[in-house]
């Protein structure tokens, strides 16, 4: 099969709008058109339902959707490999993060990996949790970073550090009057939380806390990624919570950040991968995460 046809049906599954997938591949709707009834016709199933107001994918277009992705995946990793090869690299290694992972401490891990190891290639991926479950799966992924260690089919999470739970307020908000935030003053006013499948993984940590504190919570709104909910909490939507460093790298005029009163809440961040023995590209990087997590802690 064509892999040109493969390309042209992500585009269309993606948009489902033939004008505007032809726009993103710089091609007449035309033969675009034509290229998605071959495809049809080749496979014998029907990939989209054509209906008088909109264009759904079938279930049958659905699965297909998400194999052509993991097949796309690989062929640019196999262009990537070959590319690094000829550049001089004798192995590479994938490591996923996502965006409320973006830290000194993994900018001062990656920097300490390419000068130990010079001839592997380092390929970063911004990838919610859900979404590096499924890669790690796939073999897509060597390693990935994760606040949660909800993993099953084949995959580990072992603890690598933890961090104290901070509250994210508005930059006006009666709870700046604390130096330190009482956790239960905190939770009497609404809250904007990460949604439990997405982002970082981050949800169940935090709502293991919150729910021990006592009074019931009030979440206003649950969102994808700590971008968004940085914005609703500068907003004023509610107030939310997070990990001190990971929001003070996004240097926010609009929000204010603060301690937790007492012992603060610690959450674990997970350094995820598949079963079985690791290889020597990701054992070397491995000990270099204990040892840095080893140091912190001294």
């Amino acid at each position: 099969m064509d892999f040109r046809l493969l390309r042209y049906f992500v585009a269309v599954a993606e948009e489902l709008h033939l004008a505007r997938a032809a726009e993103r591949l710089g091609i007449a709707q035309s033969p675009l058109s034509r290229a998605m009834r071959d495809l049809e016709s080749q496979l014998g199933v029907q990939l989209f339902d054509r209906g008088t107001r909109r264009t759904r994918l079938t279930w049958a277009g659905q699965v297909f959707l998400g194999e052509c992705r993991r097949v796309q995946a690989a062929v640019e990793q196999a262009v990537r490999s070959a590319k690094a090869a000829a550049q001089g690299y004798q192995a590479h290694l994938r490591i996923g993060f996502c965006d409320s992972l973006a830290q000194p401490r993994i900018a001062t891990l990656l920097a300490r990996s390419r000068e130990d190891d010079p001839e592997l290639e380092i390929r970063v991926f911004d990838l919610p949790f859900a979404q590096q479950l499924n890669v790690l799966r796939n073999d897509l992924l060597d390693i990935g970073f994760a606040l949660s260690n909800a993993v099953h089919d084949g995959l580990v999470a072992e603890p690598v550090w933890t961090d104290p739970l901070s509250v994210i307020l508005p930059a006006r908000h009666p709870l700046l009057a604390y130096v330190q935030v009482p956790l239960v003053e905190a939770l009497k006013f609404p809250l904007v939380l990460c949604h439990a499948e997405s982002g970082s993984g981050c949800r169940n940590q935090i709502q293991a806390v919150l729910q021990d504190a006592g009074p019931p919570l009030r979440v206003v709104d649950e969102v994808t990624s700590l971008g968004l909910l940085l914005t609703l909490v500068g907003a004023g939507y509610g107030i939310g919570f997070a990990i001190a460093s990971h929001v003070q790298t996004l240097q926010r005029p609009d929000i204010s950040i603060r301690p937790l009163a007492g012992t603060p809440p610690m959450l674990s961040t997970y350094l995820l991968r598949r079963q079985g023995e690791p290889s020597e590209p990701m054992k070397r990087f491995m000990e270099r995460v204990m040892a840095m997590t080893a140091r912190s802690e001294e």
